[in-house]
């Protein structure tokens, strides 16, 4: 096994021979490798003894384990995205996902690193947090009310939370808090320091609740104040780790209609009381329900990283909560329609966009940043012949808003559309604002 190894890394001007085979041999016969990871910390320790060692020996590694052919001067990212490796790699990767879901190329080379990369001792640190909290009961009684440490234990591993839906997680730390009578430390289940549990503060939970003290770690999806809550970045851009809080603001857009019907028992009731004769009873009955047009510009490359975030939004609202969500695509702005498949292939006409409900809430999503031939007279008056059927409709713009002054197009869309920056806090904006105009219809 490996061979031609010694000679391999010998034309890299390193030191290996039959003894490095040896040495690596026996690392494996003693569980000391078992990935790809593995064999890459272990022989750069058998085979490098200066710093000066460290980039011959990666372009050695990558050579002859994954045929990557690392160029004098070039950058490791791009030698990785020639190579056959990564491109079936990718590929494999892919095959199963929506056009929706492909990360930037950059995200995919370094997915493609950790995973060279992961070595025994990373499977080892890294526990699912949503397991632990199928082991865990939120309602446990505390048997330490005495306010005494359970004692600090040494953290070998980490917990990943970022899975777990946020709101499930507030709602499980809420339950802990009911029951907790005193500090606890270390540990998967108390509020606490030092720990995987969820909740608490100097611990290891990637994608937890941070309760008190400093964060340091960077891993935190929400920070728990006294007594309020605040959510992550509302300010920025639309991203993993804020949509739950623009997912609370989206709530907000639910819709209450009221239909007049016949009481019959109340009817019949009476009727018999005033001797047969029967007079009309009526009742409302309240529906609560959630109409949504979502327009997604997801045709050029400026587009393409906050794609993903908002369609996994909008997802995350359909599932939390029942409700009618239609998608439409563009590229760049329409032209007599848009598409309702992501690859831009099923054409729906405005007149047809149009003829949904006027209650509706649209969500327009776009940078609106065009060349100004673009966006011509056809392509204005189709919008403007969406915002007049549609009154609660919204332009989101991830383009930073001290940006938007450089774009003639973005200024022109601005004068039809109220336009909001792609973020918690302004998606909150827009929700504000179409919830005063459904009031205003209603009123006239």
């Amino acid at each position: 096994m490996f061979q031609s190894l010694p000679h391999h890394f010998r034309e890299h001007d390193l030191v290996a021979d039959v003894r490095t085979l040896l040495q690596l041999k026996r690392a494996m016969q003693k569980g000391l490798v078992n990935t790809l990871g593995d064999i890459y910390v272990v022989l750069k320790g058998l085979v490098t003894t200066d710093p000066a060692d460290f980039g011959p020996f990666t372009a050695a590694f990558y050579s002859y384990f994954l045929d990557v052919d690392i160029k004098r001067g070039e950058k490791l990212d791009n030698a990785i995205l020639r190579s056959e490796a990564f491109k079936n790699w990718k590929e494999e990767l892919l095959k199963d996902q929506d056009d929706l879901e492909v990360p930037d190329v950059r995200e995919l080379v370094d997915r493609f690193l950790d995973e060279i990369h992961l070595t025994t001792f990373d499977i080892q640190k890294i526990v699912d947090g949503a397991e632990i909290l199928k082991q865990d009961d939120p309602d446990m009684a505390d048997t330490n009310p005495q306010q005494e440490s359970d004692g600090a234990r040494t953290i070998d591993r980490a917990a990943d939370y970022r899975e777990v839906d946020l709101e499930e997680l507030l709602e499980r730390l809420e339950r802990v808090a009911k029951q907790q009578k005193g500090m606890h430390e270390g540990g998967d289940h108390w509020i606490g320091t030092g720990g995987r549990s969820p909740y608490g503060h100097g611990g290891a939970a990637m994608g937890g609740v941070r309760v008190g003290g400093g964060g340091g770690g960077k891993m935190a999806r929400r920070v728990v104040g006294d007594p309020m809550y605040y959510p992550v970045d509302t300010k920025s851009i639309l991203k993993d780790d804020n949509i739950d809080a623009a997912l609370a603001t989206l709530k907000g857009i639910e819709d209450e209609t009221a239909e007049v019907l016949l009481d019959v028992p109340k009817t019949i009731k009476e009727g018999l009381k005033q001797g047969g004769i029967f007079l009309p009873y009526e009742k409302e009955k309240i529906d609560h329900k959630v109409q949504v047009i979502l327009m997604i510009d997801n045709g050029g490359y400026s587009m393409h990283p906050y794609i993903k975030s908002v369609t996994k939004l909008f997802s995350k609202m359909k599932t939390r909560f029942a409700h009618d969500l239609k998608t439409y695509y563009f590229h760049n702005t329409i032209y007599g329609g848009a598409y309702s498949d992501v690859r831009r292939r099923d054409f729906v006409p405005v007149d047809k966009i149009i003829a949904d409900d006027k209650n509706y809430s649209v969500f327009v999503i776009g940078d609106a940043d065009m060349a100004p031939y673009e966006l011509d007279y056809s392509s204005l008056g189709n919008w403007q012949k969406i915002k007049k059927h549609f009154p609660r409709i919204a332009w989101m713009n991830p383009l930073q808003a001290r940006y938007w002054a450089g774009s003639n197009t973005v200024q022109t869309l601005r004068q039809i559309f109220p336009m909001y920056p792609l973020t918690p806090d302004g998606i909150e904006k827009a929700v504000i604002r179409m919830n005063r105009k459904r009031k205003f219809h209603k009123k006239n």
